[in-house]
């Protein structure tokens, strides 16, 4: 079996089971990994969103190899909607809580937590239980409901994208970890790493306007990109995104995926959404603006079942 079927018909495999993603003949794949100690991208099945996180930050050197003793954190989750954690259309609680221990335990001076909500901002904090479990971890949980809080800058390489306005934090922390949820989403196919970095902008009416998958490239142009994606793969909306409509809309695949390289983390969550990546418009356009790798086959993946 060929290494990038791993990531191709999980899906498809889970909705045929009606309440979760049964990998079957994919065990094999999850189980093949390679020795050397250096990856480009950890995928993990099986266990609690912190179990697998715990896991999979460790094979890639733990959090420090990313963030540094002293350094502010911003942990850009999805809270985009007014829904509970078992809708899936927010980042898991438990999984940002438990970046930020991380965080804090290798040192972060502070961690920050925010995201440019779809619906009221208050609700969708408090709901997706995000505001709950970040606070509960001693991160800061910062609003982004005003375009007060939001600086222009500019973008000049953008195709479409010349400049916009970002949240002040993006600018005052020293770095920020991308923790997208993977799902379907009605205006692009599927929402994650590249997508998630939307709710960092204040005025994303230009982007549907103007082109949005070229948009969402051309932000990935900007100096500021996450040193780190997390995506949440434990509760996946398949149908129905972004928000879903009820749990019918909801695949149980118990996956997490970590990888510097946000171009390939789309690559690889496409393919877990059953998609082929290159009819996803963003991620091949970033790939040929050189943001990033969608050639699954020659990165060094390690693969874990819990």
């Amino acid at each position: 079996m060929k290494r990038r079927d791993f990531f191709s018909k999980s899906v498809m495999a889970g909705m045929a089971a009606g309440a979760a993603a049964t990998f079957g003949g994919y065990d094999k794949l999850w189980a093949r990994s390679s020795n050397t100690a250096r990856y480009d991208m950890v995928a993990v099945m099986g266990g609690t969103p912190e179990a697998m996180f715990d896991m999979g930050i460790q094979e890639l050197g733990g959090i420090g190899a990313f963030i540094s003793r002293g350094q502010r954190v911003l942990v850009k989750p999805n809270i985009g909607w007014d829904a509970t954690p078992e809708m899936a259309a927010n980042t898991n609680p438990m999984l940002v809580k438990r970046i930020i221990e991380h965080c804090f335990k290798a040192g972060a001076k502070e961690v920050y937590v925010l995201d440019h909500s779809i619906d009221n901002w208050l609700n969708t904090y408090k709901n997706s239980g995000i505001e709950r479990a970040a606070r509960s971890a001693k991160a800061k949980v910062v609003p982004a409901n005003s375009e007060s809080y939001y600086q222009s800058v500019n973008i000049p390489a953008g195709v479409r994208l010349k400049t916009t306005k970002v949240h002040g934090m993006l600018l005052e922390t020293d770095v920020y970890i991308n923790v997208p949820v993977l799902k379907d989403h009605n205006s692009t196919r599927m929402s994650c790493c590249l997508k998630n970095a939307m709710g960092l902008v204040w005025d994303r009416g230009f982007w549907h306007g103007n082109n949005l998958h070229q948009c969402i490239a051309d932000f990935a142009l900007y100096e500021r990109k996450p040193v780190l994606n997390i995506i949440d793969c434990y509760n996946v909306i398949v149908k129905n995104g972004p928000q879903g409509v009820s749990r019918e809309d909801v695949v149980m695949m118990k996956s997490l995926i970590i990888t510097p390289d946000w171009v390939a983390g789309d690559t690889a969550a496409a393919k877990m959404l059953g998609v082929e990546p290159e009819k996803i418009d963003y991620i091949p356009i970033a790939y040929k603006m050189g943001l990033g790798n969608m050639k699954l086959d020659s990165l060094n993946i390690r693969r874990i079942k819990m």
